[in-house]
């Protein structure tokens, strides 16, 4: 993982409270529903959260930190 902002490597423990944050929003605001465009606008990356995998992708393609 790398902080964009200041092009280098998320340290340990940077990674892990990004982490931590994130397991925090799955189990309590993910209700909300998020859809995000990030990255480079001339090449953005779609990032979607929701409660089941994307249609036609195994479950087990998906890793969990």
């Amino acid at each position: 993982m790398r902080n964009e902002r200041h092009g280098e490597r998320l340290s340990d423990e940077e990674r892990e409270l990004f982490l931590q944050y994130l397991h925090r929003f799955a189990n309590h605001d993910l209700d909300l529903f998020a859809l995000m465009q990030v990255g480079d606008p001339e090449h953005p990356a779609f990032v979607s959260f929701s409660r089941t995998p994307e249609a036609g992708i195994a479950p087990s393609a998906y890793r969990r930190p």
